[in-house]
């Protein structure tokens, strides 16, 4: 991607702090990164812990792939960190159907100059119990279909265990790993030409989730639950924060 002058300084500003960070907080094994396509993708991850972007991020920058995440609204407006934002032209998520409008065109245009964004499809981090992948949403798989755009699976395991899902503390010792594997392009080429109504959305997004639950599991070395978990049906919110029964937050230990 043609990335501006501001934008190139910003990013080697940031990787100038946060790569040594990351290498010294925990090892690192990448796997399947020759998979990558040439031009604009979809880079889709799965969500168990706070730092996930900085994972994610640390290993498409050292593939000289400019990271663009789809972050909060809200962030954009923190000092310090909003600018920053801005500059390295990360995408405003809004709630509102304008505004999710204006997001998807960002996230296009970055695409079509053969950029990389990241979309987590669980839109939060997830609430299995396990840390599997929980039910994905639509919006991955909509840009997808729209643009005729890669969606490249992929799965990280071990940086939980650094910071805890909702922790307050980082677990430096003894040193942790972080796996990261990069999976083949999901084939959605069965879904050209359907309209984009809710039952082709979904349909897609499953295939999505598939893809990244069969990375994980390689990583893992074990097998996913037979259901993915699905926030609705156990009466949770699909946004923010939860606390199991029984947990007190931000211990770091809910549903592990």
């Amino acid at each position: 991607m043609k990335e501006s002058a501001k934008s190139r300084a910003t990013f080697v500003f940031i990787a100038g702090v946060v790569r040594p960070l990351m290498n010294l907080m925990m090892s690192k094994t990448w796997e399947g990164t020759e998979k990558l396509p040439a031009g604009g993708f979809i880079a889709a991850p799965n969500h168990c812990t706070e730092i996930d972007p900085l994972v994610v991020g640390h290993m498409l920058y050292n593939q000289k792939r400019a990271p663009h995440f789809l972050a909060k609204a809200g962030l954009f407006k923190v000092p310090g960190l909003g600018p920053l934002l801005r500059a390295t032209k990360q995408v405003p998520v809004e709630r509102s159907t304008a505004g999710a409008n204006r997001s998807l065109q960002v996230a296009q245009e970055i695409v079509a100059e053969g950029g990389a964004i990241i979309i987590y499809p669980e839109g939060t981090l997830t609430r299995d119990p396990g840390l599997w992948p929980m039910k994905g949403h639509t919006g991955a798989a909509r840009l997808a279909l729209e643009g005729g755009i890669p969606v490249v699976p992929i799965a990280h395991w071990g940086a939980h265990e650094v910071f805890p899902r909702y922790g307050k503390r980082f677990h430096l010792f003894p040193r942790k790993r972080s796996r990261v594997v990069v999976g083949n392009p999901v084939d959605l080429s069965a879904f050209k030409g359907r309209p984009l109504d809710k039952a082709t959305l979904s349909e897609a997004t499953e295939l999505i989730m598939d893809a990244i639950t069969e990375l994980l599991a390689g990583l893992r070395g074990e097998q996913p639950p037979a259901e993915r978990w699905d926030p609705a049906k156990q009466q949770q919110a699909k946004h923010g924060r939860f606390v199991e029964r029984g947990q007190q937050p931000g211990t770091g230990t809910e549903a592990q």
